[in-house]
């Protein structure tokens, strides 16, 4: 299970931006935190139009007073995410959108790259999106976790996911302490979002909050080919992704003439 996780700031008074790692990365399978990025952008700046194939993407906007991102597709889907909410892409066969912010202020939220298996690489992408208050929620003992994917605390969270996955939010009080189980064959890592803390059996023995995701998978087993938003298995298969894209076919066909609306506006 191949993963990458970014962190990015979008603010509404600032220049910059860029649409992540254009690099062309391979590995076998296993976890691959490829860096964290934060982006500081301007509207009309963010995401705009922009494909993928072969992995899934999983965006999480943090919870702060501001923080919305619209989205829309060539298929016709288009939301608002805002904060606390989830958005899980499967980009499948083949997918072109836009992620733009939709609010002033700092837009902070997290995105994670999931490798798809081979069999499910070129499947028709889909959503699973889920608002703020109804993401599976526990808590205990100076601990509460928000559970994206798959358990934690005794609770499970509704998405679903193709290849066996946990995905948390948690937050330690001071002197909480935190030991999750992750099954062995699994490979996991942290990113903390607030505070310090280490490793996956956790101990806040400092005098603030800590917060921190912790996401771990099964691995695939199966070569990973990445050239900036198309993962798939081999270099052939990169190079007949591109010629896809540029002649509009085999999943790209409704690519030819969209072009995204874009945002109508920011909420203050």
């Amino acid at each position: 299970m191949e993963k990458e996780i970014h962190q990015w700031r979008w603010r509404m008074t600032e220049t910059g931006g860029g649409d992540g790692d254009d690099g062309n990365n391979s590995g076998d399978g296993s976890v691959s935190e490829h860096g964290n990025r934060e982006k500081n952008v301007s509207a009309p700046a963010g995401f705009p139009d922009h494909p993928h194939r072969g992995f899934e993407t999983v965006t999480y906007m943090l919870q702060f007073k501001y923080g919305a991102v619209t989205h829309e597709d060539f298929e016709g889907h288009k939301g608002t995410i805002g904060a606390g909410d989830l958005q899980w892409m499967t980009g499948g066969r083949g997918i072109v959108h836009s992620e733009m912010p939709a609010a002033y202020g700092t837009q902070k939220g997290l995105q994670l790259w999931i490798n798809l298996s081979s069999k499910h690489k070129m499947m028709e992408p889909c959503y699973q999106e889920i608002t703020t208050k109804n993401i599976s929620e526990a808590t205990t003992e100076g601990i509460r976790v928000r559970i994206i994917a798959g358990e934690a605390l005794g609770i499970k969270s509704p998405v679903y996911t193709r290849t066996p996955a946990m995905y948390s939010d948690f937050t330690l009080k001071p002197e909480a302490h935190l030991h999750q189980p992750i099954p062995k064959s699994w490979n996991s890592f942290v990113y903390i979002i607030e505070g310090s803390g280490d490793g996956f059996h956790s101990w806040n023995k400092s005098s603030k909050i800590l917060r921190f995701v912790l996401v771990g998978g099964e691995p695939l087993g199966e070569p990973v080919v990445q050239l900036g938003p198309f993962v798939m298995n081999t270099q052939q298969e990169i190079d007949q992704t591109i010629e896809d894209y540029e002649s509009f076919s085999n999943g790209f066909e409704k690519a030819r003439h969209w072009r995204s609306e874009g945002p109508a506006g920011v909420d203050s």
